[in-house]
């Protein structure tokens, strides 16, 4: 029988590196009472603005939530947003030395403009092009040089196809990691998906896997899943599959062994961040040598609780471990 209050305990002992695109959610907040004379758009009546630490810099935010060290690896811009990632990076307690500054990148910004508590527009400033080789050598080295420092138990590839996790960066950093016996997780995007080869888990949602895999099927087809599945495992030989259902679930697949695991009925405030949270808790229960099922289920559950609150949130560690001992 295993003790999983002891295993919540045991995150505090764990180190992880997520390494992948960071950037800023911004939030302008105002109502709205009236359409304006020039265009035929909502005047919003500013009230507040919010910034917040997203991408792979909320992954380590959830991270640091579960009791465990998260080491952010990624490349910014030298240019105000970069200032202002730094200070939020400090103001979370969360350690920058991983975080490289560049002329010619910019620091990625999403701006969402809200009135009445309804999201009317988003603007994006970013760059998605590659980093350039100086930049991919870097980056490399500074994540060897944190986990060699760190001693660190797992590297979370954190993709958002904004350019910074290259084929060269993933495939360097996964040969070193493989090398070192360091876990390694992602949670992918369409451009790199098939770059991924060898690592521990592999974590896309169904319509990330539908687009990679170019699979058409309806969840009810479980053989026609499971081959799709099948056919990932020979491109890239992850050692475990985990692809997030939305309302089915989760699905754990290893060696020939398929584990499905149902949704929790919940109340869903919004869905946004929940992914984050999957492969934290999936990757610091991996440290923990759980099964892959039980991975499955713990971090299943996790998803849920965030999709309860509103907004890009992190777990609340204690309520996890509640749950997960009611199961």
């Amino acid at each position: 029988m295993i003790d999983l209050r002891n295993t919540f305990e045991a995150f505090a002992n764990k180190k992880i590196i997520v390494v992948g695109d960071v950037m800023i959610d911004t939030y302008l907040k105002g109502s709205v009472n009236r359409i304006s004379p020039e265009a035929p758009v909502p005047i919003v009546q500013f009230k507040s603005r919010e910034h917040r630490l997203g991408g792979a810099a909320n992954v380590a935010l959830n991270i640091k939530a579960l009791g465990a060290q998260p080491f952010i690896c990624s490349v910014i811009g030298k240019d105000e947003e970069g200032n202002l990632f730094q200070r939020l990076i400090a103001e979370s307690n969360l350690t920058d030395w991983g975080v490289l500054a560049s002329d010619d990148r910019v620091t990625t910004v999403k701006t969402r403009v809200i009135g009445n508590n309804q999201q009317l527009l988003r603007v994006d400033n970013e760059r998605t092009d590659p980093i350039n080789s100086l930049t991919e050598f870097a980056l490399i080295e500074r994540v060897k040089k944190v986990a060699e420092k760190e001693k660190v138990d797992a590297i979370i590839f954190e993709d958002y196809n904004k350019g910074i996790l290259t084929e060269n960066v993933i495939q360097s950093i996964i040969e070193f990691a493989n090398q070192n016996n360091i876990i390694t997780t992602v949670d992918p995007k369409k451009e790199n998906f098939f770059a991924y080869s060898n690592v521990t888990l592999f974590k896309p949602n169904l319509k990330e896997f539908k687009e990679g895999m170019g699979a058409q099927f309806e969840m009810e087809e479980r053989e026609a899943f499971i081959e799709a599945v099948k056919g990932l495992q020979e491109k890239i030989s992850p050692e475990y599959t985990f692809i997030t259902l939305s309302e089915y679930g989760v699905y754990m697949g290893e060696s020939d062994e398929h584990h499905f695991v149902p949704a929790h009925v919940r109340v869903i405030a919004d869905v946004s961040g929940a992914g984050d949270t999957v492969i934290s808790v999936a990757t610091l229960c991996l440290t923990c040598n759980l099964s892959a099922k039980l991975v499955a289920e713990i971090a299943n559950l996790a998803g849920g609780l965030v999709c309860e609150k509103i907004g890009v949130t992190t777990v609340d560690k204690e309520q996890l471990m509640s749950e997960v001992l009611a199961l």
